[in-house]
Formats: C-alpha cells, sequence, structure tokens
C-alpha cells in the first residue's frame, strides 16, 4: 500500500516524467511564456506578413523528418550537415525570428521553454494574425540532440497526390488532413524553379501562365509568386476556389483539384470556410504532435541554433 501511494504521490508531483502534452504547460514555470511569443511574432509580422508562410513551412519541415523536435534550427558543424543543409530546406526562412524569440525567453525563463515549443507557437499565432483561425496548443515538446541533412526525405512540389500521401501516412496523417495542410499555401510563395516547368502545362489558366511567364523572365532570377494569386496575404479557403479554377501555382497544389483521391475535399473546402478551419486547427494541433520528445528526452536548448 505504501508502494502504491508513492506512486500516486510522484503522478501528482511530477507529471511531466511521464511524457504529455498539455495546453498550458509553463503556466509555472514560465506564465509570461505564450505571451512573449505572441509579442515578438506580432512585431515581425507587423513589418512582414509572408512570415506566416515561412513559420507554417518551418513547421511542416520539421515535423516530418524526426518529429516536431527543432532539429531544423540546428546549424551545421564540422563534421555534421545538419537538416539546414538538405536542398528541402534550402529556401525555409524564419530562422532569426526564432531566436529573438528565443533570446526574450532566455531572459524571462532561462531554460525553461523548448525551441520546438517555440516553433509551434510561433505558427499558431502567425496564422491567428494573418486572419486564421485561433485555437490552443499543448506544449511540453524537448529538443532533439541530433539533426542531419541526411534524414531529410521531403516530397517536393512536383510530387503527385499520392506520393505526398505516403509521406503523409507515414507520419500518422490521413488524406483528408495532408489536403486540409497544403491549404495552407493559401499564404505561401514559390521562387519560379519550383514552378517554370509548368509554364506551358494545359492545367494551367492561360491568363496564370502568361502572369507567371512574365515574373519568370531569365532575365529576373528566380523571384517568387503568390501561391494563392487572389487573397496572398490572407490565411483563408480562397487557396481552394483557386485549383478548382485551375490557377494552381505547384504542380502538387492543381493535382490536388484533378485527382480523383482529393477533389472532392477540394471542392467542399472551396465552398465551406468554416469546414476548412475547423480542419486546419485538427489536422495542424495533431502534426504538432508527431514524434515528440516529452519528459526527459532531449533537451532544453539555451541557443536554437546548437546543442547544449
Amino acid at each position: 500500500m505504501k508502494y502504491f501511494t508513492t506512486i500516486l504521490i510522484l503522478f501528482f508531483v511530477f507529471p511531466f516524467a511521464f511524457g504529455d502534452l498539455r495546453v498550458g504547460f509553463y503556466g509555472s514555470s514560465c506564465p509570461r511564456a505564450e505571451e512573449i511569443v505572441r509579442q515578438v511574432v506580432q512585431r515581425r509580422f507587423n513589418r512582414d506578413r509572408s512570415i506566416t508562410a515561412a513559420l507554417l513551412r518551418m513547421h511542416f519541415h520539421d515535423c516530418f523528418v524526426r518529429g516536431c523536435d527543432a532539429s531544423i534550427l540546428i546549424d551545421s558543424s564540422k563534421g555534421n550537415q545538419s537538416e539546414k543543409a538538405a536542398g528541402a530546406n534550402g529556401t525555409v526562412r524564419g530562422f532569426e525570428l526564432i531566436d529573438e524569440i528565443k533570446k526574450a525567453l532566455e531572459t524571462a525563463c532561462p531554460s525553461t521553454v523548448s525551441c520546438a515549443d517555440i516553433i509551434t507557437l510561433a505558427t499558431r499565432d502567425s496564422v491567428a494574425m494573418a486572419g486564421g483561425p485561433r485555437y490552443d496548443v499543448p506544449t511540453g515538446r524537448r529538443d532533439s540532440v541530433v539533426s542531419r541533412a541526411s534524414d531529410v526525405a521531403l516530397p517536393g512540389p512536383r510530387s503527385s497526390v499520392s506520393v505526398v500521401q505516403q509521406t503523409f501516412a507515414a507520419n500518422g496523417m490521413s488524406l483528408d488532413e495532408m489536403v486540409t495542410l497544403l491549404g495552407a499555401h493559401t499564404v505561401g510563395l514559390a521562387h519560379c524553379s519550383f514552378f517554370r516547368d509548368r509554364l506551358k502545362d494545359p492545367n494551367m489558366d492561360p491568363g496564370l501562365q502568361a502572369k507567371l511567364g512574365r515574373i519568370c523572365r531569365p532575365k529576373n532570377g528566380d523571384p517568387t509568386t503568390f501561391l494563392d494569386q487572389n487573397t496572398s496575404m490572407v490565411f483563408d479557403n480562397e487557396f481552394y476556389n483557386q485549383i478548382v479554377l485551375k490557377k494552381g501555382v505547384l504542380f502538387i497544389d492543381q493535382q490536388l483539384a484533378l485527382d480523383p483521391l482529393s477533389s472532392s475535399l477540394v471542392s467542399a473546402f472551396a465552398g465551406n470556410s468554416a469546414a476548412f478551419q475547423r480542419s486546419f486547427i485538427d489536422a495542424i494541433v495533431k502534426m504538432g504532435k508527431i514524434r515528440v520528445l516529452v519528459g526527459t528526452d532531449g533537451q532544453i536548448r539555451k541557443n536554437c541554433r546548437v546543442f547544449n
């Protein structure tokens, strides 16, 4: 009986040791943590609204490699090419914003808030700032002590729906969740090099082809354009309406509206903004739980770019 009582005491006194994510994880250890994240993101968003797309991409690229463990933030060092060095991560950005948030949190609560939670919270806040849904995310993630470029195997913009679906399935995500999360392209941007080969694709609206052709002239280098050509900086369901009209910029985006696997859900989201937003909340919260490190696993990095 004494042994059983001891177990109960340990459970209630040290709940973190059992590895749970929960909303308000930092309520006692760093009460202003989420407020600090929000304030720093707001300052950046006020001068650069494209940061929402950058954070969404960073969050996805982090979670789909080793899980949501901030391994994408590690800089390469002698003898180790980190995830940042992988080709798929070459255009991921926003690292300096994570550094700024981490610096503020280390001042307020040293060695308390993980870099993995910073990515998750910053992404959540930036979505709301862009007009998207407001939602709670559980926290309590810890940071990895491994980051290797060789681990990065992400689907590219020229992938088919079935190939992307396989990647999502390998991470415990459904086809519906895949279509939902790709809807985040409603605030996305892409370099011409990712879609230049589509400028003669019969599945692209001729007007969009002409517009992109002007943007992507050889002398212009490799500029970017919005993936949602209508409400480009607003997090809404307009992306789905655009691809229904054959105005998808990336191959994978347009295939969502053409492939029988995904076309019906695209049509549903195109006609129902509330349904998309509800589905997005469920999908991104679930994505944020992929293979997380909790309890005593991993570490709380003092600098998000290097292991302690």
